[in-house]
């Protein structure tokens, strides 16, 4: 198996999320919130507080092995995205309302788990974005941000300070890894967190990644934050901005008018929209771009902690046979449309129940090519 100092800096990224793994998502991994009121990482250690360190890091040994890189390189994906908490490093940091009597709630040793991922993945040839994914005080209220239902990050200097000296710890600490490819400097901050704030932490964010990693070295995302690219024209050009990358998400299960839609007209959607898409925003930004986070789900019931319903997907009265051949179209016009992007990862490797979010179970139940090269 070549390692990345065999294979060099691939020119197109085919990539998968490393979810559920060191940021908790209770839809991925039901199994480590049974029996709990918990509705995220944060909730999660509070509740078990002495019980949690042996649980967790149970999950992170068990949850993925190396055994999963050798299978994802095997396959022919060349990148994988992993998603952390800003608690990688240990205490202190910043403290919410939400850890109650606990100030430093989140189990210790992650940033152990992440070299040893980095490791795997210059063993397997594999590139590796680090992804800030739940920032201090979370950035929008999700589940994966670290604290459901509370969107605090952008209104308090602490945690945007702490959020851009983490990214510079990050930075400094894997500036000799071979497989880093680069750092998203924070996954999906909310739609009503301000441009102009977002914008200036990036900006910084950026200044102190690049007091270790130079261009060459490294490349550094920011996600458009649920809005218009347009709002970064002229934003992070060259130069003085170099190897810079603009993150898109793309979903159809969220929005009402999507959840309407037949499988035709996710299929089109998908094909001729976000294929068109695809090339506008490169065009206009004037930057690469990934679809950094890309699924099969089409079931809001299956992943939702927090919408109301009522709940419907277009495959829910299809028979198996029609089921399995919308997932493979579903599937391959999509890969169609985000192959014209710089790249793009799906969310995400495993998954314990929703397969059509599991890249694996794709693979396997051939849904998705058996093959990426």
């Amino acid at each position: 198996m070549a390692s990345v100092s065999d294979v060099g800096r691939p020119e197109h990224l085919r990539g998968v999320n490393l979810g559920g793994w060191l940021v908790l998502e209770k839809w991925m991994t039901p199994s480590l919130f049974a029996g709990l009121e918990a509705t995220d990482e944060t909730s999660w250690c509070v509740i078990l507080g002495d019980e949690a360190p042996g649980r967790l890091r149970a999950h992170w040994d068990h949850f993925i092995t190396r055994e999963d890189f050798a299978w994802l390189a095997d396959t022919g994906i060349n990148a994988v995205r992993i998603p952390i908490g800003h608690w990688i490093f240990g205490p202190p940091y910043p403290f919410h309302s939400a850890y109650g009597d606990h100030p430093h709630p989140f189990v210790e040793g992650g940033i152990e788990v992440l070299d040893r991922a980095l490791g795997w993945a210059e063993e397997f040839g594999l590139w590796v974005i680090i992804d800030l994914h739940a920032a201090p005080g979370c950035q929008n209220g999700f589940d994966n941000g670290g604290i459901k239902d509370v969107c605090d990050w952008h209104t308090r200097e602490e945690y945007i300070a702490f959020s851009v000296a983490l990214l510079g710890r990050l930075a400094q600490r894997y500036r000799s890894a071979p497989a880093l490819y680069g750092i998203e400097l924070l996954n999906e901050p909310r739609w009503d967190v301000p441009t102009e704030v977002l914008k200036d932490y990036y900006l910084r964010g950026y200044d102190a990644i690049r007091a270790h990693l130079s261009p060459r070295r490294a490349a550094i995302i920011f996600h458009d934050g649920f809005r218009s690219h347009r709002e970064y024209l002229g934003f992070m050009q060259s130069p003085p901005f170099e190897n810079v990358i603009f993150d898109v998400h793309r979903y159809q299960c969220f929005e009402p008018e999507d959840i309407a839609l037949d499988i035709h007209g996710h299929l089109d959607k998908a094909g001729r929209g976000w294929g068109e898409e695809a090339d506008t925003v490169q065009g206009d930004l004037g930057l690469p771009a990934i679809a950094g986070e890309w699924s099969l789900g089409l079931d809001l019931e299956a992943v939702s902690l927090w919408a109301p319903g009522p709940f419907h997907h277009p495959l829910r009265h299809l028979d198996r046979f029609q089921q399995e051949t919308a997932c493979r179209a579903y599937g391959a016009t999509q890969l169609l449309s985000f192959e014209r992007y710089h790249g793009w990862f799906f969310w995400s490797y495993r998954t314990e129940t929703t397969p059509e979010w599991c890249f694996r179970d794709g693979v396997e139940r051939g849904w998705l090519p058996a093959r990426f090269t």
